[in-house]
């Protein structure tokens, strides 16, 4: 198995778990946060909906500016809108998941904002601390809403919520 098949094996499962845990979110709590220096759900699932899409552009750019690309994300009012880009998203990351781009995982990929650079990584690395925040992301998602007692489904096993894990 080439690491290009492995991150595609990674994403479809990880995709599973995280489509579970996006239609949880309840459609009337979008403005939600926990705290004042949170995120609001919305910003928080936008993120968690939109990071497969990290694959292609570090498969096809050398770095990420901030500073020439500023982040603006979609505008999601609810759980449908929310799965669709998810799905969206999930499939623009699988479309550079191709053997072709095994000869490119190595070399270097860069994050910056203007002249401040944030990291210089192999690409493969980037791949994965993008699958990592996903995860990441998602469970901070899962704290979410059980502080709106909100079930919560299981992940890698059951949950509280959801002891028979489907």
């Amino acid at each position: 198995m080439t690491i290009i098949q492995l991150f595609l094996h990674e994403l479809e499962q990880e995709a599973r778990t995280t489509r579970k845990m996006l239609s949880c979110v309840p459609d009337d709590k979008y403005d939600w946060r926990p705290h004042p220096k949170s995120m609001n759900i919305r910003s928080l699932a936008t993120h968690i909906a939109e990071l497969p899409t990290w694959v292609p552009m570090i498969l096809t750019t050398d770095e990420l500016d901030f500073a020439s690309n500023p982040y603006q994300p979609l505008e999601i009012n609810n759980t449908p809108e929310l799965l669709a880009h998810f799905e969206k998203s999930l499939a623009d990351g699988k479309t550079q998941l191709v053997d072709e781009n095994e000869q490119h995982l190595n070399k270097p990929w860069t994050l910056r904002n203007g002249d401040t650079i944030y990291s210089v990584s192999p690409k493969m690395d980037v791949i994965r601390m993008t699958f990592s925040q996903i995860i990441h992301h998602r469970a901070q998602l899962g704290v979410y809403l059980r502080l709106l007692d909100v079930p919560i489904p299981g992940s890698y096993g059951p949950s509280a919520d959801d002891p028979s894990f489907s």
